[in-house]
């Protein structure tokens, strides 16, 4: 207990879990004025996990904003000594990346680009200068390394303990030895926490309690799907040749991460494949215990680590320490509200990265709980993004430890997850086994990618195994007919006497249309970011449809169900109940016809109606998200395989994600989560056409400001000059010799014969038509050239089609 004050009765905001996000969080809650906030920590600060961090931060991660977040981490360690006048032990020596192959070459140099790109200090440099960097290193297979000047290291115990007391003097209280025995909600909302010493009445937690937050959430009714690995690192005594404090060593095609400790040696693994364990088997008083060594476990990184440091020889070894990580299915942390409890916030999930990311992360969901939004897009740990199934225990224990082993793993192109699959299949899912169809996994739905290649694709930066396979379903559709399983998107009815007007108040576009119209439209905060994109059908004066992305339903619903403001409506997800099928190409009308609905030819674009096809009734909408004429046709979901096989038998030809991918880049439209977020507003991604400026809808306001500031487009299409570059996303963008953006999207153009991808260009000269620039693909730059209209657009062509939409 906090020895100066008693446990209060009420607090708005109570924090769980004494370790570096919950210190973080407390501090940063303070910070921004809630005075009042508590935390509460079941054994004492930084027990758990923190305590036995190797503590490393390096700042550039796979994302801009999620860079930003260790970033404003770094600045933070530095200046919490000044501010507290309480060491955090933050040691400024740098990161050095080496590479040991071809491909972990090119991953390091496009991390280089990134790096540059987001504003950090990185340089590629020699096997000789590595080898000057880190002398008792065996540099003899190193083909090249990358140098972080920026990067360093602090002390766990330490760092929290000066978050602690900046928050203290802020007015924020901490009791220790006070576990959580329950949570309080009233109409889905939290209202308290209850402890063994007092109940305490609150607006919001903030759940930061590492490995046990999935039973503590419970507790509230809401799902956190996280699991414990064992996470091993070998302590020495001290070494010869280490002196004073050395660079972070990254050998991750060795599975390896090293730095200088005492004198001796760090030596930590992220093994291919980790150990997971159960948090039951840990007991309620595990707190600064450690796990059992395992040496047999380890033996295989010992031998890594012979090769890379020859002293380990000799050297005498304290300790192989094992102790319990949390981590998430996906390897992305949890931030943000859940989708089942309002007031209930989750910083937790780390996935090893808790003190790198700890100081932003809790900055961030301090604002998030405080002001109702982050203070960037961090989609990538939004709590909501993942499918129920994988709340499941025996899901997520065969899937953490394939998550560790990822950690280090080269992050490929269209790389697959192994474990935990089969946990969700598409109504079609037999007929497209028997089209040898390759799978991906999104939110837990088996998705076809391509079909016809029975064997597993070798991983590259270069042209993939599956191009050709992809080229044949492009041309299918351009040529002839395919058919693309949309069944996995989201489906929401919004139904009742207030449903236009609901939607009026939350949607962008204009929702007050005739029942048979589609309708492509945003949902908007309140500064004018883009929380969603999606169609909506209205199917009847009281009821609509919503389609949305495939990982947004939990989002969406959530958002929906918290803006609801006395209107009379009711929200379902049917996403399982209907099947939907695109039909798209010249020959669509014609199969179509001989299927049994010839009526859907007369559909004007945009529009929707009823028929039958195969002798069950179907729902179709004519648009498309391919650049080929053609409807999305619903059905229920046990009438799916009778529509496919009619149209199967007509000539339409199975297509994959990857082809509409492709097409859909060529045709400048956008996928939220890759070139739409809640950074961008729809006049910034060019999407002002579905905005109703007549309506009164939330972000309206911000986007009359951006108008009348002139706020222009920054999405654009590059067209890369030679065939045989690769971009894959995420590239730097270079015009005039500076980094201007990225590449947020990028396929091979089979329609138009060359690479393309779309951008979001910051710089105004850069976005003129025309222009030249350069995408940097890993250390090369590429010639491109910009323009703002699509890439594949044929003269003359009447189809009105889908501009925007989250795969």
């Amino acid at each position: 207990m906090d020895l100066n004050s008693a446990l209060p009765s009420h607090a708005s905001v109570v924090v769980i879990g004494g370790g570096v996000m919950g210190c973080s969080t407390l501090y940063h809650l303070a910070k921004e004025g809630v005075g009042d906030a508590i935390l509460l920590e079941r054994n004492k600060l930084t027990s758990g996990t923190t305590w036995h961090s190797a503590a490393q931060v390096r700042a550039l991660r796979s994302s801009r904003n999620l860079t930003e977040l260790i970033r404003y981490s770094v600045s933070l360690y530095a200046a919490l000594e000044e501010e507290t006048e309480q060491s955090t032990g933050w040691i400024n020596k740098g990161s050095l990346s080496i590479a040991t192959s071809e491909d972990r070459l090119v991953h390091i140099r496009r991390q280089e680009a990134l790096a540059k790109l987001f504003g950090l200090r990185a340089t590629s440099i020699s096997p000789g200068e590595a080898k000057e960097r880190w002398p008792v290193m065996n540099a003899e297979d190193v083909l090249g390394a990358v140098w972080s000047p920026d990067d360093g290291r602090v002390s766990p115990s330490d760092l929290c303990a000066a978050l602690v007391k900046g928050a203290k003097a802020r007015g924020a209280k901490v009791f220790e030895d006070t576990s959580v025995t329950g949570i309080l909600t009233r109409d889905g909302k939290v209202a308290g926490v209850e402890t063994p010493h007092g109940t305490i009445r609150c607006d919001a937690i903030a759940l930061c309690s590492g490995l046990w937050s999935r039973k503590v959430a419970a507790m509230a009714g809401a799902a956190v799907p996280l699991w414990p690995c064992e996470h091993f690192y070998l302590l020495t005594k001290p070494v010869e040749g280490v002196s004073g404090n050395l660079p972070t060593l990254s050998d991750h095609d060795s599975h390896l991460y090293i730095r200088d400790d005492s004198g001796g040696l760090l030596v930590g693994c992220f093994e291919p494949l980790g150990k997971a364990i159960d948090p039951e088997q840990l007991g309620e008083d595990f707190a600064f215990q450690l796990l059992p060594e395992d040496w047999d476990h380890f033996e295989p990184m010992m031998l890594n680590a012979l090769h890379r440091l020859p002293v380990l020889e000799t050297a005498e070894v304290k300790t192989l320490l094992n102790g319990p990580e949390s981590f998430t299915p996906d390897g992305a942390f949890l931030l943000g509200e859940t989708a089942e409890t309002r007031g209930l916030f989750l910083g937790c999930g780390m996935n090893s990265v808790g003190v790198a990311t700890g100081g932003g992360a809790g900055m961030a969901l301090a604002k998030t709980i405080a002001h109702g939004r982050s203070p960037f897009d961090l989609h990538e740990a939004d709590p909501k993004r993942f499918a129920d199934c994988f709340n499941d225990v025996a899901a997520l224990a065969n899937r953490v430890p394939e998550v560790l082993g990822k950690h280090f793993e080269i992050t490929y192109p269209g790389r697959q997850w192994a474990s935990s699959r089969n946990l969700r299949h598409l109504p079609l899912h037999t007929r497209w086994q028997d089209a040898r169809a390759h799978f991906g996994q999104v939110y837990g739905w088996e998705r076809p990618l391509y079909f016809g290649k029975a064997t597993e694709p070798t991983m590259t930066f270069g042209r993939p195994d599956w191009f050709d396979a992809v080229g044949q379903e492009v041309m299918a559709a351009h040529q002839g007919a395919a058919l693309f399983d949309l069944s996995s998107f989201g489906k929401i009815e919004v139904e009742g006497r207030d449903a236009e007007r609901f939607l009026e108040r939350l949607c962008a576009n204009r929702m007050a249309r005739p029942p048979g119209r589609a309708i492509y439209t945003a949902l908007l905060n309140s500064e004018g970011g883009m929380e969603s994109d999606l169609t909506a059908v209205r199917l009847a004066a009281d009821h609509y449809r919503l389609y949305i992305g495939t990982t947004a339903v939990r989002r969406d619903m959530a958002w929906l169900r918290h803006h609801l403001d006395g209107e009379q409506v009711a929200l379902r997800d049917s996403s399982e109940d209907y099947a939907v099928l695109g039909l798209m190409g010249p020959e669509a009308a014609r199969i179509a016809e001989q299927a049994g609905a010839a009526e859907l030819a007369a559909l004007p674009y945009f529009r929707a109606g009823s028929a039958e096809m195969a002798g069950v009734p179907i729902f179709a909408v004519r648009l498309s998200y391919v650049g080929e004429a053609g409807w999305e046709i619903t059905c229920k979901a046990a009438d799916a395989e009778r529509v496919y096989d009619a149209l199967a038998s007509f000539g339409a030809q199975p297509a994959g994600l990857f082809a509409q991918t492709a097409m859909r880049i060529e045709k400048r439209f956008l996928a939220y989560g890759h070139d739409l977020d809640t950074d961008i507003s729809p006049l910034q991604a060019g999407l002002d056409f579905a905005i109703d400026w007549d309506s009164d809808f939330i972000g309206r306001e911000a986007l009359k400001h951006q108008r009348d500031a002139g706020e222009a487009c920054r999405i654009v299409t590059v067209s890369l000059d030679h065939p045989e570059a690769v971009p894959h996303g995420g590239e730097p963008v270079v015009f005039d010799g500076e980094m201007v953006g990225m590449t947020t999207s990028a396929a091979f153009g089979y329609r138009v014969g060359r690479p393309l991808a779309i951008a979001d260009l910051r710089r105004a000269e850069a976005r003129t038509e025309g222009a030249a620039v350069e995408v940097d693909i890993a250390g090369r730059r590429w010639p491109a050239r910009v323009t703002c209209r699509a890439a594949f657009d044929p003269e003359g062509q009447r189809m009105r089609t889908l501009p925007a939409r989250a795969a």
